[in-house]
This record gives structure tokens, C-alpha cells and sequence, in this order.
């Protein structure tokens, strides 16, 4: 068993495929019109036969108060792996992205945590 597919909640797809593309250099996988929304998977440009992740619409009841739980609380939906932390969070914040927790060492990583536009607190990290 392997994992195929994540996804993490977004306020609009069309906002997010523009973060995550231009700002994180994840490439569109999938797009499929379904009515209003879409299945709109990315994956990373250096693995493009990877896990996808679907940028699912917070359409849900739960899904506002939740995901509003989490950035509440500190909690990233996600995390996302980087070769060199300190590198990367210095081009993020070069393209304004706003962090919630600039790189920190956590035992055997370091982690960074940023908002998506989207509604989400994303995490990197790096194994040290």
C-alpha cells in the first residue's frame, strides 16, 4: 500500500492553483470541471508521478470551522519537504509570504509555517 492522494481544504481553487503554482513550483496533475468546482490535483515538478494533492473546495458544513480551528490553534494542514530550510524560507518570504513560524530546529528537522491564502497554515521541513 502506498499513499496516492492528499488534499487540503481551500477557500477557492482557482486562488489556490495560483499559490501553489507560482509561489511553491508545484505543477496541475489533474483538472476536471465537476459543475462549479473542479478535481484539481498538483504535484511536485521533481516528482511528477508522486503523490497528488487535491486542492479540495471547503465546501463542507465542517470544513470552515475547522480548518479556522486549526490556524487558531497553530496547527498546518500540511507539511511539505524542502532540502534546505533556511533557503527556502528566505525565497517565500522574498515573495511575500506571510510565516506564522520562521525555522526552528525540532529535534531531527526543522520546520517553517506560513499561510497559503487559502485558509491554511502549511508547514516545510527538513530532515537535519
Amino acid at each position: 500500500m502506498h499513499i496516492v492522494l492528499t488534499s487540503v481544504l481551500v477557500d477557492d481553487q482557482e486562488k489556490a492553483l495560483r499559490f501553489y503554482r507560482a509561489i511553491l513550483g508545484v505543477r496541475r496533475k489533474t483538472d476536471i470541471p465537476m459543475g462549479e468546482l473542479r478535481w484539481l490535483t498538483l504535484v511536485s515538478a521533481e516528482n511528477p508521478d508522486g503523490v497528488e494533492l487535491f486542492l479540495e473546495p471547503d465546501a463542507h458544513p465542517a470544513a470552515k470551522p475547522f480548518k479556522a480551528a486549526l490556524v487558531a490553534d497553530g496547527i498546518p494542514s500540511t507539511s511539505f519537504g524542502v532540502d534546505d530550510i533556511d533557503k527556502e524560507y528566505k525565497r517565500l518570504l522574498a515573495l511575500d509570504v506571510t510565516f506564522t513560524q520562521k525555522p526552528v530546529p525540532m529535534g531531527p528537522v526543522a520546520t517553517a509555517v506560513f499561510h497559503d491564502t487559502c485558509g491554511n497554515l502549511i508547514q516545510i521541513a527538513q530532515w537535519l
